[in-house]
């Protein structure tokens, strides 16, 4: 199953406690994740700076080498994982950000998030 990661997810082991890829493998089996080259961008940007966000930015982009990274159109982060949401082959978007969510959804992307405290959970449109 082909997941798009937003930032936010890619910032959840430091910021929600959670073991992303092993949770996803749990609620999906078999994942392929990619990532936006722009959520790189803002997880770069994140980065530079000190205390928990630099720090999550920083886990985030260390989880973003074991996952696919791929060209959007869109130069903002949240338009690109829409972007690449509606390709074919690409089943899922993960996010916590719920305008993106809501976007997501009204597109017809179903929306991964968490749910509890470190599970994750599908909703679909």
């Amino acid at each position: 199953m082909t997941v798009v990661f937003d930032t936010n997810a890619l910032m959840m082991p430091v910021e929600c406690d959670i073991r992303v890829l092993e949770e996803l493998q749990r609620l999906l089996g078999s994942v392929d994740p990619v990532v936006p080259e722009q959520v790189l961008a803002e997880l770069d940007s994140l980065s530079d700076g000190a205390g928990e966000e630099a720090t999550a930015a920083s886990v985030g982009l260390d989880l973003a080498d074991r996952c696919r990274v791929i060209e959007a159109e869109p130069d903002y982060a949240d338009d690109a994982v829409l972007s690449v949401g509606q390709r074919d082959g690409v089943e899922y978007a993960l996010t916590n950000d719920k305008p993106l969510q809501e976007r997501l959804l009204a597109a017809d992307v179903p929306v991964i998030s968490l749910r509890g405290e470190h599970k994750l959970a599908i909703t679909h449109p």
